[in-house]
């Protein structure tokens, strides 16, 4: 397997604090990696690490087929890094920030130019090109950092919370952008809290909890470790939320999860076709209204939850 990013038993500490304890991780090229953790997890600590702004105490790590340590300047030839906020100057024109960049790549006028105006295509921002990128909305804004980063042609991406304060349409709109990327051949490392946003785009994702990966692997594999989907119901009247219960319990043969604030009972189920057929049938005998009755699967958010529970105080 041809791997874009590897990293073995990455240490870094800031004082008596940890911040990456035995990091590892592989990232096939041509793939988008999902790295999840909550904050102080390590994930800005590790991409610093890999994009070579920081130095690790132990380990070692290679991007694009070199020794972060040992080749630092190769490395930086070879990747793209859009942070947690926007690096274009918001005085400029979406145009002039990206011929701005063109030229700290050491392209010549014209050449810097020519990029600018094929990244701007290639990204959906030519008819907004000689706007101030202060008038951009913040989805735009986002599309033009991660235009800027691809001035160099990058094998490998880098892209720290980039969806970070963003609306739903320009978490979108970034999306799409990646995806596009991805297609093209790029390898992107995508560090995110939106646990949708790596469900969307990642074929692998490595949850960190302090300083570790503590699980890998596609969305659905991880989605798996919970086990089996659930019944989803919701009793009409809260004073038979008793009997709802028992009744449930008796169907799926396990006790379900009760909240008597939204009426609401959860069990998980192995047959679902059937268990969800006989849930419906022996309510209506048994008089119990059901408000509402659906069969959910695990999410990757109930994954991250149960893998990363904070530490009791």
């Amino acid at each position: 397997m041809d791997l874009a990013i590897e990293a073995e038993g990455i240490r870094k500490r800031y004082g008596d604090t940890a911040a990456l304890d035995g990091f590892d991780l592989a990232v096939p090229a041509g793939t988008v990696h999902g790295l999840l953790g909550r904050n102080g997890a390590g994930k800005t600590t590790a991409v610093r690490i890999l994009t070579t702004l920081l130095r690790s105490d132990a380990g070692r790590a290679t991007v694009a087929g070199h020794d972060v340590g040992e080749q630092p300047t190769r490395v930086r030839e070879r990747i793209g890094l859009v942070g947690q906020h926007a690096a274009v100057d918001e005085v400029l024109t979406g145009r002039q920030n990206l011929v701005l960049f063109g030229r700290l790549h050491h392209l010549g006028s014209r050449p810097a130019r020519a990029r600018a105006e094929q990244l701007l295509d290639q990204f959906d921002l030519t008819q907004a090109a000689d706007r101030p990128a202060r008038t951009y909305s913040g989805g735009m804004r986002r599309r033009l950092d991660l235009a800027a980063s691809m001035i160099g042609s990058p094998r490998v991406l880098f892209l720290d919370e980039p969806t970070a304060g963003l609306d739903p349409d320009g978490r979108h709109e970034l999306w799409t952008a990646v995806r596009a990327l991805v297609a093209a051949g790029a390898t992107v490392l995508l560090t995110t809290q939106y646990l949708e946003e790596a469900d969307q785009l990642a074929a692998q994702v490595s949850v960190l909890d302090r300083g570790r990966v503590v699980a890998a692997g596609t969305p659905g594999q991880l989605k798996s470790r919970l086990g089996a989907a659930r019944i989803d119901l919701t009793v009409r009247a809260p004073e038979q939320l008793g009997a709802a219960a028992e009744l449930l319990g008796r169907i799926a043969e396990a006790p379900p999860e009760v909240d008597a604030g939204s009426r609401r009972l959860q069990v998980p189920v192995r047959d679902h076709v059937a268990a969800l057929i006989s849930v419906a049938q022996q309510f209506e005998a048994a008089g119990i209204g059901i408000a509402d009755l659906a069969l959910r699967q695990p999410t990757l958010d109930e994954v991250f939850r149960q893998l990363t529970q904070p530490e009791a105080a």
